[in-house]
């Protein structure tokens, strides 16, 4: 894609001046006022395009140095024009979003990574975190990809840095794991797949957030555990949000629980609610520098804490990047103690602020993620990442393995939904590369209930509400979970189809994401969700091959989680529909069985993981599920016997067309099912 012969170096100092510099790739130039080299290397399909840069002395007087933000912008020819360009770019200091165009030029500021569909194939590209700086892509010209660098920190007259990686696939998710790929090879960034997901984020769990903001108390949460006692609602986490510590001016003033809201601390109100309810694990809130504007000065945290404290330049008081550990571990010991065992970390993506002026950017970045993760083995690493999308707190966290997805739900702002799915399904083109990622919270009492759950559902991520008291509605969460809270969690993120990354759903077409779920012992499930954000209907096309983790040359059966209807098909079959304004729909594709087709509890989004096994012979199938409940069979033959551990319930099958359905109570624990049917078809 890119011109391979000569780049453009545009390199600004402090004293104001800019100089400029095209240098053949590869070639060393010795210029008026830098030394400047561009290299690049391939492995694997992977181009990685480094800059190697000197400021040249001058006198004592005239030291030259580097601006402090964005001091180097780097200019590369495009040789290969794309036809389309999705580019996803921080909006906010925390959060990325993608932006939709044609053109180089309109590439947004800050994007850090973009991929750009070619005539035949598909180009990701990746800016990189280096040793001190962070490369972006912006737009400039027409035809040429520009990077922008930036440490933070002024005083630099060397720059060694890798600027990005390129790759290409015929898909996008083929070019973006292969760019993460090299990277993990490159700096041993731990991907997902070797990242561990604490327990308690396999379960339901609720949030105080939205329930209560800042006014959280004991009797608060002690009001909504009786709420979720009442009405057993099987969540097996709580965490407490902002608000619990005591503050000043958004300063962390004490580690210990607000005495005026915790009189006695968290110990016996967790005890209590443990024995009341099916709550397992407390965990709490903090922001990353304690509280957002850091540490109060002269309080009993700065006191206790001063030699794991910096003080940065703006005079605020955070974490010493370095030191820090010392503070998140005497903190993560305390909480400990009072019952807490995860926390979840927010507005990680302020490492710029925090130490802009004492740090380089990227070194601040990796230092302080690897702090807070020491401090936090006190907890066995059980961490949600949060305000962290950033690149450089993305490779910055060395083993945990939640990061959040997107902006926050706005349970009061109108049509919110559409932004936050928007952010979550193309977010996760690159985000899951690296991360589980939390799809944030929702209410169950909302216009948007339904819609919320199933992105839940099919997130491949943690799933937790944030209800007021008395709003949990129970059968909203029910497709989500096991009778026991656990979910019924699909292997990554969900994330849309190849047809839909290159076109904004806000204004065109219907947005389909996708995901997998293991299903029985060898076999692998899927499905497609269909969510239409524009303001008129929609149609659209579906194939279980667009569904990458399937095997096109197998038979499936189609499953419509709306209507309760099958059609047959093969992997590479394409089947229409249509969905209304703002309507979404769920299809699952479960490979075809010898006799019948079990797509497991089939009043659950992820159903079909609940199979855990099942073998046939002729006429007879049997299946074991994880637990009982409503049970779907598809075949064009007739059930002629039916058993349910053994006993004869045949009667209780229900025959419509190819859709046999047994409803059974939902219960915990191994359900062993077998179907005897006849010879002839339906």
């Amino acid at each position: 894609m890119i011109d391979r012969k000569v780049w453009t170096a545009e390199i600004l100092f402090q004293n104001g001046n800019m100089s400029s510099a095209a240098v053949p790739v590869g070639r060393r130039s010795d210029g008026r006022t830098a030394i400047l080299c561009f290299s690049l290397e391939e492995k694997d399909g992977a181009l990685t395009g480094r800059i190697d840069l000197e400021v040249k002395d001058r006198t004592l007087e005239d030291v030259p140095f580097l601006e402090t933000v964005y001091p180097v912008r780097v200019r590369i020819p495009v040789a290969e024009m794309p036809e389309k360009i999705t580019a996803i770019y921080l909006f906010s200091p925390w959060w990325t979003r993608p932006a939709f165009t044609e053109k180089l030029s309109e590439i947004p500021k800050y994007t850090q990574a973009a991929f750009f569909k070619m005539e035949e194939d598909c180009v990701f590209v990746l800016p990189l975190v280096g040793s001190a700086f962070r490369t972006t892509l912006t737009g400039g010209g027409d035809d040429e990809l520009v990077f922008e660098m930036t440490a933070g920190l002024g005083g630099i007259r060397k720059v060694n840095e890798p600027l990005f990686i390129m790759t290409r696939g015929k898909t996008a998710h083929e070019a973006a794991e292969k760019a993460f790929r090299e990277l993990s090879r490159q700096t041993g960034l731990k991907l997902r797949k070797d990242r561990r997901i604490p327990e308690m984020a396999k379960y339901l769990g609720w949030c105080s957030w939205d329930a209560f903001y800042t006014e959280v108390s004991e009797e608060k949460l002690r009001e909504k555990a009786r709420e979720i006692r009442d009405k057993k609602v099987p969540f097996r986490w709580i965490l407490i949000d902002d608000g619990w510590f005591t503050a000043r001016d958004k300063t962390l003033s004490d580690l210990r629980p607000d005495p005026v809201k915790f009189p006695e601390g968290f110990q016996s109100m967790i005890a209590d609610i443990k024995k009341e309810t099916s709550v397992t694990w407390f965990g709490v809130w903090h922001a990353l520098g304690g509280y957002w504007d850091g540490v109060a000065e002269d309080s009993a945290a700065a006191l206790s804490e001063a030699p794991y404290l910096y003080e940065n330049p703006a005079g605020k008081l955070v974490p010493h990047p370095v030191k820090g550990s010392g503070f998140y571990r005497d903190w993560y010991e305390l909480l400990k103690k009072e019952g807490i065992s995860f926390v979840k970390v927010d507005g990680q993506g302020a490492v710029p602020f925090y130490y802009r002026n004492g740090f380089p950017l990227a070194r601040a970045a990796r230092d302080i993620g690897f702090a807070l993760e020491s401090g936090a083995s006190v907890m066995d690493g059980s961490v949600i990442n949060c305000m962290g999308m950033p690149m450089e707190n993305i490779v910055s966290r060395p083993s945990t393995a939640i990061s959040r997805n997107s902006d926050d739900f706005f349970p009061l702002k109108e049509e919110s939904f559409m932004e936050h799915l928007l952010q979550n399904a193309y977010n996760s083109l690159y985000h899951n590369e690296v991360y589980c990622c939390d799809w944030d919270m929702f209410w169950t009492k909302h216009e948007a209930a339904g819609k919320h759950a199933l992105l839940r559902g099919i997130s491949g991520g943690p799933v937790y509400v944030s209800d007021r008291v008395g709003e949990t509605d129970p059968e909203v969460l029910k497709p989500l979970t096991y009778t026991d809270g656990r979910i019924l969690m699909m292997e990554r993120s969900a994330r849309p189809t190849e047809d839909c990354i290159f076109t904004d759903p806000l204004f065109e077409g219907a947005l389909k994401i996708h995901n997998f779920g293991l299903y029985g012992e060898e076999e692998k499930a899927g499905g497609i969700a269909v969510y239409n954000l524009t303001g008129t209907e929609q149609s659209f096309r579906l194939s279980p091959s667009q569904v990458p983790e399937l095997d096109p040359g197998k038979k499936y059966w189609i499953w419509d989680f709306r209507q309760k209807e099958a059609l047959a098909g093969e992997g590479k079959d394409t089947f229409s529909g249509s969905v209304e304004a703002g309507g979404c729909r769920w299809y699952v594709f479960v490979p075809r069985g010898r006799n019948g087709t079990c797509i497991g509890l089939s009043e659950k989004y992820a159903g079909f993981t609940a199979v855990e096994t099942q073998f046939s012979k002729a006429g007879t199938d049997t299946v074991v599920l994880k637990e009982s409940g409503t049970v779907t069979w598809l075949s064009d033959c007739r059930p002629v016997r039916v058993t349910a551990q053994g006993i004869d319930v045949t009667a209780q099958m229900e025959s419509r067309g190819p859709v046999h359905t047994l409803r059974l109570p939902e219960e915990a624990g191994r359900a062993v099912l077998t179907v005897t049917w006849a010879e002839e078809e339906v």
